[in-house]
């Protein structure tokens, strides 16, 4: 069974982007980039790779999950990601002009796609899918930025039923930022 991975960056304060939806107050330069290029080419979008000749194969995941407002990051290009299956999570848009496909029940798409065979499904956010879909997020992938927002889109929003997760992994880099894997704890 497939795994689902919310891999995001956050803030020391737990917002994944400020109140707009940009993150530009988040480092992009530095050796936790080294290592995101390195460790995980699958999660950079097209332009990214393009600029930076990366046409490696996906490692981790072959699909990626995302909100609308994601989705259509503003100055973001259609079908961001088409290294990998694109599935959007939006009760307002009904198609998309490129290959990504529209959802309307995600935590029932998400439970299909984890009885496929393949790589993982990565979960990009944003915070109101992030708590719909928390019964069915197998790790958090947390790429922690030494920065307080203040406000804006939290890791999760809305309402949701209490998840405990394991620590299994945690990484330090030199800009401060901080890799957190934390796997979801075993309930029985």
């Amino acid at each position: 069974m497939r795994t689902l991975t919310y891999f995001v960056a956050t803030s020391l304060d737990g917002f994944i982007a400020d109140p707009k939806g940009g993150f530009g107050d988040f480092l992009f330069e530095g050796d936790h980039m080294t290592a995101l290029i390195e460790e995980y080419p699958d999660t950079l979008p097209v332009q990214m790779r393009e600029a930076m000749g990366i046409d490696a194969p996906n490692r981790t995941f072959d699909t990626i999950f995302m909100g609308r407002a994601t989705y259509q990051v503003p100055g973001g290009r259609p079908s961001p990601y088409p290294h990998l299956r694109q599935f959007v999570a939006s009760s307002r848009l009904s198609t998309t002009p490129d290959d990504v496909e529209v959802v309307a029940d995600p935590l029932a798409k998400v439970r299909e796609l984890k009885a496929e065979s393949g790589l993982g499904i990565w979960l990009c956010g944003g915070g109101r899918l992030a708590a719909a879909l928390l019964p069915e997020i197998d790790e958090l992938v947390l790429k922690i930025h030494p920065i307080v927002l203040g406000k804006g889109i939290p890791l999760f929003a809305g309402d949701f039923p209490t998840a405990r997760f394991a620590k299994a992994s945690t990484r330090t880099f030199d800009t401060g930022v901080v890799f957190t894997t934390y796997a979801k704890a075993d309930t029985a």
